[in-house]
């Protein structure tokens, strides 16, 4: 009916149940004293002495912002009106206590910022919820205990900032539960003693920061439980001498020392660390610095600015070795004299002299005399210890390292959390053969000569998370072998003598996370591999023997984020079996007989794969689309040290973070323009070197102008770089073979050498040589 028609006096109802039927327009709701975005969500209630989260803040909110209130306490289900939140920023609140249960319902958090408050102590169930954290801020608070557990909860933490607090020491298990922790910081703290097993379980861990605490040894021990940390810094610690084999950490690659009080330092302090590339010891009191031993050959950079370095001929041994290891000395002489403030990169070897026989027993004489600190002991703690061991009752370990007991001792303390049973002769354990100690977490077998492991062994173990097993004589393992342990997350079975994988042997453990069998002779990955250990996280299986991967070796390892499939004797990428991996997150092919990788090889991965790792393989030809579907997740690239001239379309990977091209024969023609084109669009360093054609071998691609005459090149700006000069074409123009060339480390920095003045060679001619190349 049109209002026309309508009756006067019905036109007023009607007009009424029009109104009824429009839809209300949704009006957020927001706190008096806050501002609040409801287009981008957002909520900011900064500076408003608040004394609590307010509880009006609407539930769609996904940044919250409250800074500078005087919130004391977070109560349990402090955010149980924000469930959307994605940010929380709550620094400089007076947060003197997180109760249990204070973020439980943030599942969707990924960003909390707690800096500049008052906690002292994080509690075992303070961060519980937070189950897709990514970024964890407590800087300059005052924490001085962290309870076991505290961050167990946080699987998918990448970094976790602990600096500016009281910290005086680590205890074992520490950070347990950070499966994806990349960076750690616990800078300006006053640590003065790790746990040995202080960092255990953080797998993923790649950076550690320690500077500006109390170490005054390296800690040995407890860094080898640390098998992917990359960059380590000590800087500002009262260490007065680093021994040998101190540093032994076998991906380490930058080690920052500077700033101790370092007055002597062995020769093979870091032999232990081959990937070793910078070492910074700068700021220290090294007058004299031996040559380091060959355990560390790809080291590039040695800074020892700020040393009182005596330029005589005790120098020359180390001049002499860094000319002959191409080591960048970084520094200057502090004496004699005539060559104070010289750079020690400048000096000739055959100019350190020592100016007398005198000086030269006075310098010894000083060498002689200089005084190693002793170790601190420990005090002596009455507690309960079996024979020929050693217990401790304040940090709950107990160890018969090395103590060449045949059967495993009894009568430990019950409250026996780490113990240790290494380098012993057990050769088998029989069942029931850890009585009394249900409380252990960590249990250490290595190197024990076990060639048995029997049913029902560690029963009543009910708390063990970690069991190491490595190093020692298992070539099977029983159904039953790990009865009894219904906690274990961590099993380490690398160095054994395995020929097959041990199917079966894990359906006791439903916790299991990580299983290492690197280093064994697994030949094969039968179907079913993984039965009984369907959640398992990360399956490292490098240096075995395996050529074959079944199609069903991998079923039902939808949780499945990283495998390790390193140096082993596989000729084709296990694609059919990967497609059983939906989640995988980290692949490693490294060190493989694969020649040539296909179409859609990774496919099956697209969305979840972050890092590929497919170098030092011997890889010949990859198809222009083996790439493809990985699209934008990929953000590492490894494809470095194999024989490939050209590479296959990286257009699609858009967020590439890391990508290593060197050490590959590339043929820098038309072929290649559209790696060219790519390199171009992106803001990276790709270290991708031409070695054909013959001129322009050694040559940035990124440099060479060559690609200009293609079709579809000539929008690429013109190169600064210069040609270098021709010489006589060498006689054989085909590059050696990887395997005849030593492995090359990635040089993080890289001193551009200045190009040689020459005219550019034409690109006809450049054509020309690749087409008789070719043609050869």
């Amino acid at each position: 009916m049109s209002p026309q028609l309508c009756p006067a006096p019905l036109r007023p109802l009607l007009a009424g149940l029009l109104l009824l039927c429009v839809p209300a327009v949704r009006t957020g709701k927001c706190p008096q004293q806050c501002v609040c975005d409801q287009i981008q969500l957002t909520v900011a209630c900064v500076n408003k002495n608040l004394t609590h989260v307010p509880p009006t803040v609407d539930e769609i909110t996904v940044k919250l912002d409250l800074r500078g209130n005087d919130i004391q306490e977070l109560p349990t289900g402090a955010f149980r009106h924000t469930p959307y939140l994605t940010h929380l920023s709550l620094q400089r609140c007076n947060i003197r206590t997180v109760k249990e249960g204070a973020f439980r319902s943030l599942g969707r958090l990924v960003f909390l910022n707690l800096a500049h408050n008052n906690i002292e102590i994080l509690y075992q169930e303070s961060f519980d919820g937070l189950s897709s954290l990514k970024q964890l801020m407590i800087d300059r608070n005052r924490v001085e205990e962290i309870q076991p557990g505290a961050f167990s909860q946080l699987g998918f933490l990448n970094l976790l900032s602990l600096t500016h607090n009281q910290l005086v020491y680590i205890p074992n298990m520490a950070f347990q539960g950070l499966q994806n922790i990349k960076w750690l910081r616990l800078s300006h703290n006053s640590l003065n003693y790790l746990d040995t097993e202080a960092f255990a379980g953080l797998f993923t861990l790649t950076r550690l920061s320690l500077d500006h605490n109390e170490l005054q040894f390296f800690p040995t021990e407890t860094m080898t439980r640390l098998p992917e940390v990359t960059r380590l810094d000590l800087s500002y610690n009262p260490m007065t001498y680093l021994g040998e084999e101190a540093v032994s950490m076998a991906k380490l690659t930058h080690l920052f020392l500077d700033h101790m009080s370092l007055q002597d330092l062995a020769n093979t302090a870091v032999s232990k660390s081959p990937s070793l590339t910078h070492l910074d010891l700068s700021h220290n009191q090294l007058r004299v610095v031996q040559p380091f031993s060959a355990g560390s050959p790809k080291l590039a950079r040695l800074s020892l600015g700020g040393n009182p370095i005596y330029c005589n001929c005790y120098l020359r041994p180390l001049r002499e070795w860094a000319i002959r290891s191409k080591v960048k000395l970084m520094g200057a002489c502090g004496g004699p004299a005539h060559f104070s403030g010289e750079s020690l990169d400048a000096i000739h070897p055959q100019d350190l002299r020592c100016q007398s026989q005198e000086a030269m027993l006075k310098a010894e004489f000083e060498e002689a005399i200089r005084i190693t600190p002793p170790p601190t002991e420990k005090p002596e703690n009455k507690v309960k210890c079996p024979a020929n061991c050693a217990c401790e009752a304040e940090t709950h370990h107990s160890s018969c390292e090395n103590r060449g007991h045949t059967k495993v001792p009894r009568g430990f303390s019950a409250a026996t959390r780490l113990l240790d049973l290494r380098g012993n002769h057990f050769h088998y354990l029989p069942a029931n053969s850890f009585p009394g100690v249900a409380q252990v977490v960590s249990l250490h077998l290595q190197r024990c000569r076990i060639a048995e492991v029997e049913g029902g062994a560690f029963n009543g173990m009910k708390g063990l998370v970690y069991l190491y097993l490595s190093e020692n004589d298992l070539t099977s393992l029983s159904p039953d072998a790990f009865k009894g342990l219904p906690q274990l997350t961590y099993l380490h079975l690398e160095k054994n003598r395995f020929t097959s994988f041990p199917k079966g042997a894990f359906k006791l453990l439903p916790g299991l996370l990580a299983l290492h069998l690197e280093n064994n002779a697994i030949a094969k990955l039968e179907p079913a591999s993984l039965s009984g250990a369907e959640g398992l996280r990360g399956l490292y299986l490098t240096g075995n023997a395996i050529d074959h991967v079944s199609p069903r070796a991998l079923e039902r390892a939808g949780d499945l984020d990283t495998l390790h499939l390193g140096g082993n004797k596989l000729k084709a990428v296990p694609a059919e079996a990967l497609s059983e991996a939906g989640n995988l997150g980290e692949l490693r092919l490294s060190g493989n007989p694969i020649r040539w990788v296909g179409p859609n090889a990774f496919r099956p991965l697209a969305g979840t794969l972050k890092e590929l790792y497919l170098d030092n393989m011997g890889l010949e030809k990859m198809s222009r689309d083996s790439l493809a579907g990985l699209g934008p997740g990929l953000r590492s690239l490894f494809l470095e040290g194999n024989q490939l001239e050209e590479v296959p379309d990286l257009h699609p990977l858009s967020t590439l973070e890391v990508i290593n091209l060197a050490d590959n024969p590339l043929l820098c023609d038309c072929p290649l323009l559209p790696l060219r084109m790519w390199i171009e669009k992106v803001n990276l360093k790709v270290r991708a070197t031409c070695a054909h054609p013959p001129e322009l071998k050694g040559r940035r691609v990124k440099d060479v102008h060559v690609f200009k005459a293609c079709p579809g090149g000539e929008s690429l700006p013109s190169s600064p770089a210069v040609a270098p000069k021709l010489s006589k074409a060498p006689k054989s123009t085909k590059p050696k073979p990887a395997h005849l060339n030593g492995p090359r480390q990635v040089k993080m920095v890289r001193t551009k050498s200045k190009p040689r003045k020459s005219p550019n060679p034409k690109p006809a001619a450049a054509k020309k040589t690749t087409e008789r190349r070719r043609t050869a």
